[in-house]
């Protein structure tokens, strides 16, 4: 069964999420940036809107460096930011608050002939550098010491992405350091690997599972990560069979961090306007409620009392 992707791509690249009617009181808050934010930004915005029905939103994905660069130009109020944040972007004046958490996970076909292998083994961070980063593997034999002849075909991200960034991270690299076919946008290489059996890349984790059902999206397998490099893959290293496990491996360091992130809004400069502050403030409160049903991580109460705290500094 193929996923249908096509839709979720026109809404997010050149869609825009507003709120209810315009009205001649209501206040518009704009927001760009990272795919994987992208569900949550919706969901807040849409409870936000049920409290305060003067507000409009326009939020469109793109990647996290579009909502840096909007946010930097003050083309939005807020970008959506999913890598942490470089020393030339806090140069540049950039202010942030985290959010949540998720993870970026390795992403196959799930008709590779190789499967069972990968289920049981997994691959160690070396075997995902000499894909990602060295390029030096041909075949999903030559990679797993089989006889398998089936070609590996590697898929990336085309645009600026944290979720490349946090990829290129676990494997000692930066996006550019990343090989493989080009792809645009989380969905476009979801649908990449689901075209080709023998295609290999890395997505978000509400592209790889289905939020509603739980399970991996039809077609999708994870790549377990072998992370103590012992050939197998053990107890605490197996938590792929669902959605639920895989963020309970997130909240609790079990799965590798980067590739788990925090996620952030961005702004040139703490924002100015009340009604970004009073929905910042709400996010952090009320909206984190909304966190774990919408597919994410929470972050520990600790943390929210200190991201909230900067909404007063």
């Amino acid at each position: 069964m193929k996923i249908k992707l096509l839709p979720i791509i026109l809404l997010a690249i050149f869609g825009s999420f507003a709120c209810g009617k315009k009205n001649p009181n209501s206040v518009s808050i704009s927001l760009s940036g990272a795919f994987a934010l992208y569900p949550l930004a919706v969901k807040w915005a849409d409870e936000y809107k049920k409290l305060n029905p003067n507000i409009r939103f326009d939020i469109q994905a793109g990647g996290a460096g579009k909502g840096m660069t909007d946010a930097l130009s003050g083309a939005v109020d807020l970008g959506m930011f999913s890598r942490e944040i470089a020393q030339a972007e806090k140069d540049k004046g950039v202010w942030w608050v985290a959010l949540t958490k998720d993870a970026v996970l390795p992403t196959i076909n799930a008709k590779n002939s190789a499967l069972q292998t990968l289920i049981e083994k997994g691959l160690t961070k070396e075997k995902f550098q000499r894909i990602f980063i060295q390029n030096d593997v041909k075949t999903w034999g030559e990679l797993l010491g089989t006889a398998e002849t089936a070609p590996l075909n590697v898929y990336t991200r085309s645009d600026a992405s944290g979720a490349a960034d946090s990829w290129a991270a676990f494997l000692g690299g930066k996006q550019e350091n990343l090989k493989g076919i080009g792809v645009n946008a989380d969905p476009g290489i979801a649908d990449a690997v689901l075209k080709d059996v023998n295609g290999i890349g890395y997505n978000n984790s509400l592209f790889a599972f289905d939020q509603k059902t739980g399970q991996k999206r039809p077609g999708l397998e994870v790549v377990p990560i072998d992370k103590n490099g012992n050939g197998t893959i053990d107890p605490d290293e197996n938590f792929y069979t669902d959605f639920k496990s895989v963020l309970a491996a997130i909240a609790d360091g079990r799965y590798p961090a980067p590739p788990a992130r925090d996620l952030y809004f961005v702004s040139k400069g703490k924002p100015a306007r009340p009604e970004v502050l009073a929905f910042l403030n709400w996010v952090l409160t009320e909206g984190q409620k909304f966190v774990t049903e919408a597919g994410y991580v929470p972050l520990q109460p600790e943390r929210i009392t200190t991201e909230a705290a900067k909404l007063k500094n």
